[in-house]
């Protein structure tokens, strides 16, 4: 295994063409099913950079932003954008191409955290990242501030600490009652 590795020796590209069988009652193609296929990408790019089987350990905010039609072919894209230890951030890309138009849209981006697992289901050691370009540091320090910011999120509401009192004039805002 290499000491280090650029993001571009483990990026990942696939299409699908989109079927009838892939779409949810309203006839756009089921959100679950992309997200079926985000995460088969993220586990195939891990895996490459890692060497080594991959799992899922979390999934940053998925915002579907365009909806993708029956008949179009779908593209993922995936890299690494930010390594630890034994983790991993992938960025998945998803963009849909109309065949006929050759139209293309940016359906959603997403980010994989995925850990390097051993034959016996132990975190293991990753290659480093090579940071070659603006981008790729952009990626890791975006990467490196996302983290931080999902802890702050998960420390600001501790149950223990929070007055629900000191957040009513907030709540006025919106829908809801208080029923204490």
């Amino acid at each position: 295994m290499k000491k280090y590795k650029t993001n571009t020796e483990s990026r990942v590209t696939i299409s699908e063409l989109m079927l009838p069988s892939h779409s949810n009652f309203s006839g756009k193609i089921h959100g679950g099913y992309i997200l079926s296929l985000m995460d088969q990408i993220a586990f195939a790019c891990a895996s490459k950079h890692s060497e080594t089987y991959c799992v899922t350990a979390s999934v940053d905010k998925v915002d579907f932003l365009k909806p993708i039609e029956v008949g179009e072919l779908v593209t993922l894209k995936a890299s690494v954008n930010h390594v630890g230890n034994t983790s991993m951030v992938v960025g998945v890309r998803v963009e849909s191409e109309n065949i006929q138009t050759s139209k293309v849209k940016h359906c959603n981006s997403s980010y994989f955290t995925m850990v390097a697992k051993n034959d016996k289901g132990k975190s293991v050691p990753i290659p480093g990242l090579i940071l070659e370009n603006k981008t790729s540091i952009r990626r890791f320090v975006r990467s490196i501030i996302r983290k931080e910011d999902a802890v702050t999120r998960r420390n600001r509401f501790k149950d223990s600490e929070f007055d629900p009192e000191s957040h009513f004039e907030i709540l006025d805002q919106y829908n809801v009652k208080i029923d204490l």
